[in-house]
């Protein structure tokens, strides 16, 4: 089988597995509410955490290829989780997402983080608007590119990490969850709808398509304790009740159904931080 043949297949396999996660319409259709929405106060939460004790995996991998500080781009970057906490080490952060409001939020905790927004006299830091790789031609190459927890939103995989390697001088550090993050719902799926839904797409997909692709991708799994309590725990109901297409009088129900979940044991995230070298010349 040439190379090509099997980007094709896994490429493709990665597309239908996503696919496979619309929501059924007469379900969707219960509910005025956007399913796949995510409050922006749960990106805020992620970073500043990340700020005030930046470790893991993928920060350590990052940290090695700004031995010799240099240039960082973070493409879906949320409110900054994967890059401010690099601001020491980075001579410039351009943050691409879909989301405006996000990006108000990362150049604003870009000054906690010890940097001011971009102006003339100081271009630290540049924000665009979009989604990648359609804005890929308006950012220039950096030395490190970080994507965290984008993945699993992206069908044509092949077109996106190609993109971000072409724009990496260095390294490309990509953080996600080792299985589809909404298949942690599916016992809640069926309990309330008596559907079962699928179960991949899995890191093991997408390393199999970066090796495919040549791109020689090294990993490390990892866990990290999720969110529990307060307003981590109201928000994670919140968000179940919406993934779930339940109108806001279930929620009550949607948390005890959450809380029979975690008398199963620790409520951890299973993580991979994947790497691999940068495409674009030094000095570009």
């Amino acid at each position: 089988m040439r190379q090509t043949d099997e980007v094709e297949q896994l490429a493709a396999r990665w597309r239908e597995q996503l696919a496979d996660w619309a929501i059924p319409p007469g379900i969707r259709r219960r509910v005025r509410e956007d399913p796949w929405a995510l409050p922006p106060r749960i990106f805020s939460r992620r970073a500043e955490q990340q700020l005030a004790a930046p470790t893991g995996p993928s920060f350590e991998r990052a940290v090695e290829a700004l031995a010799e500080p240099g240039e960082v781009l973070d493409v879906g970057a949320g409110a900054g989780a994967a890059s401010l906490p690099l601001a020491g080490r980075s001579t410039r952060l351009t943050a691409v997402d879909v989301s405006g409001e996000l990006l108000v939020e990362l150049r604003r905790r870009a000054r906690s983080a010890g940097r001011r927004p971009a102006t003339a006299a100081e271009p630290w830091l540049g924000t665009v608007q979009g989604r990648w790789p359609d804005v890929a031609a308006e950012v220039g190459t950096a030395d490190l590119v970080v994507c965290h927890h984008v993945l699993y939103n992206v069908p044509d995989l092949p077109a996106f990490v190609t993109a971000l390697t072409g724009h990496a001088r260095r390294r490309v550090v990509c953080e996600l969850t080792e299985r589809h993050p909404l298949s942690r719902l599916n016992p809640l799926w069926r309990r309330f709808h008596g559907l079962d839904r699928p179960r991949g797409p899995t890191a093991d997909d997408a390393l199999a398509l970066l090796h495919a692709l040549g791109l020689r991708p090294r990993a490390v799994r990892w866990t990290r304790p999720a969110e529990t309590g307060g307003e981590a725990n109201r928000d994670r109901v919140e968000l179940t009740r919406l993934r779930l297409c339940l109108p806001p009088e279930r929620a009550g129900e949607v948390a005890g159904a959450l809380a029979e979940l975690d008398t199963a044991g620790p409520v951890e995230q299973s993580l991979v931080t994947v790497w691999w070298p940068g495409g674009a010349p030094p000095g570009r």
